[in-house]
């Protein structure tokens, strides 16, 4: 008697079989673009830890003979050889004193604001919203006159306030974008049954409200803080000497022409100016694609 279940079993191990190869392929083709885009993070970690001669003589992409951290001392407090340089130390605290109270400021107001816009309708609050968003797409280099003429005004230009300022200001609505988004995900119902047992705007948000924008909150920060500590245009035209943030100096250091040519220097400070971003991706990364989506259901 046939066996007719031997060509189905053969048809199914043939197709897992198929599954599997196009799996490994699949890997490959990753594993292939992953080290395509790290290839430049490993060329520069590799000569931050070679010295200047080996970087001459030696492979672009060869390991360091002899690892040595006097790079990154070089970059970090600025003991160059030879010359008086300044290195990026005091320009990181300055970074981090911009960067911190920028995004918390900013994700609180655009908390606040995405609260208003999603929960609280009134008369405009559309109008509103699309300005605030219109603000998103103005390039930077719009701003730059009227916002030099306002922190002029203000009496905070060339100051960490004034760059502080500029942040909270230009972040605005994207914070507001984040968080109305997510916010409209949210029953409106909740909203109303809290206004009947008597509760206010405030002890709405702070009570209902701002527990359940953990996600948010973590997209929010990430962009933010992304966006601030990388910024170059902001920091070179509302910052002085003392006030300026860490792109600036790691320019500075760059395009140095005082003296021999330091890579090793070089990239020692691009990897210290980028290692903050670069650590937020690496401990939160995931939860900004979940924070992303977690009010596209609704709104």
């Amino acid at each position: 008697m046939t066996d007719l279940s031997m060509p189905h079993t053969q048809t199914r191990s043939q197709s897992n079989m198929s599954k599997i190869a196009l799996r490994w392929l699949l890997y490959v083709v990753l594993c292939l673009f992953a080290l395509y885009y790290l290839m430049p993070l490993f060329v520069m970690l590799t000569t931050s830890l070679k010295s200047l001669e080996e970087i001459r003589t030696g492979s672009l992409i060869s390991l360091p003979r002899e690892v040595s951290f006097e790079a990154w001392q070089t970059a970090w407090s600025g003991a160059c050889t030879g010359i008086q340089c300044e290195g990026l130390r005091p320009y990181f605290w300055n970074s981090v004193l911009i960067a911190v109270p920028a995004v918390a400021i900013s994700t609180l107001l655009g908390a606040l604001n995405g609260y208003v816009v999603a929960q609280w309708r009134f008369k405009g609050a559309n109008i509103i919203f699309s300005l605030m968003l219109f603000g998103c797409f103005i390039p930077f280099q719009v701003v730059l006159l009227p916002m030099a003429r306002l922190l002029g005004m203000m009496g905070i230009a060339g100051t960490i306030p004034g760059l502080i300022f500029v942040h909270v200001i230009y972040g605005l609505g994207f914070t507001t974008l984040f968080f109305r988004n997510y916010y409209v995900s949210i029953p409106a119902e909740l909203t109303k049954a809290a206004r009947v047992d008597g509760a206010g705007f405030l002890r709405i948000f702070w009570s209902i409200f701002l527990p359940l924008s953990l996600p948010i909150i973590v997209v929010t920060v990430i962009w933010q803080f992304t966006q601030i500590w990388n910024d170059f245009l902001f920091g070179v035209s509302f910052s002085q000497a003392g006030t300026q943030p860490v792109t600036v100096a790691l320019n500075n250091i760059v395009n140095s022409t005082t003296g021999v040519k330091e890579y090793n220097v070089d990239m020692a400070a691009a990897i210290i100016a980028g290692l903050p971003t670069l650590l937020v991706y690496v401990v939160a990364g995931k939860y900004f694609i979940r924070g992303l989506t977690a009010g596209s259901v609704k709104g």
